[in-house]
């Protein structure tokens, strides 16, 4: 089996990168850089493209944990966080290039946009919570936890506090469905509800719950299934 340096030089993905532009490149070599080197017998671009092999495609992998990753032959907890960190940058990016953190959120539309690229390829549950300002521009957002969102689970302290921290005057909740059915659960609800009464408290407004499924979503203050402030 033919190693990386056994390659042309043009073929290999870092020179080629360099020569060429990262555009030139497959999944598999933009893997294989990340990776760096492959297992033995095995070249990194051939390890790489046996990884999306296994996942199904890139936004799969992209979702993956690090135990998930580090399942992959050849791939250790040093190479599966430096996928994650990539995969991370990417979703930043792609989220913060469709959207200027001075303009306002004023829409659950505009919420959808705004955190799409950073849920829609995560394969557990992620809830997410957006402090704003008193003219509803971005602070800051921080995944809370990972995991089904439920009314023991979504525990108000964690939640506000950040935002406390933050100086927010009101907070947008949001997670997504794995599934790609966005429809709120009973317990999303339940959930939601609690917090929106614990928000009252420490007269932080909570705005909507956006959930977010494959290419769509469903916010509960537009569906009003609740009173939000």
């Amino acid at each position: 089996m033919q190693t990386v340096r056994e390659m042309p030089e043009d073929d290999r993905p870092r020179e080629k990168l360099v020569k060429r532009g990262a555009e030139a490149l497959s999944d598999s070599e933009l893997v294989a850089i990340l990776l760096r080197t492959g297992r033995r017998g095995v070249p990194v671009v051939e390890t790489a493209r046996e990884a999306l092999t296994r996942f199904g495609s890139l936004s799969a992998m992209a979702g993956k944990s690090v135990e998930a990753l580090t399942t992959l032959d050849g791939v250790g907890k040093d190479k599966a966080a430096t996928l994650i960190a990539a995969f991370e940058l990417g979703r930043r990016v792609a989220s913060r290039s469709r959207w200027n953190d001075d303009r306002p959120l004023r829409k659950s539309s505009e919420v959808a946009e705004y955190l799409t690229p950073l849920l829609r390829d995560e394969t557990q549950e992620r809830f997410v919570v957006v402090c704003l300002s008193g003219t509803n521009r971005v602070l800051a957002h921080k995944t809370i936890f990972v995991g089904t969102v439920d009314a023991s689970v979504a525990a108000p302290r964690e939640i506000y506090k950040f935002a406390v921290e933050q100086n927010a005057k009101s907070v947008i909740f949001a997670h997504n469905h794995p599934s790609g059915d966005p429809t709120p659960s009973a317990a999303d609800v339940e959930a939601t509800r609690r917090l929106i009464e614990a928000g009252k408290t420490l007269d932080i407004r909570a705005l909507d719950h956006i959930v977010i499924g494959d290419g769509s979503y469903v916010s509960m203050a537009d569906t009003r299934r609740l009173t939000f402030s």
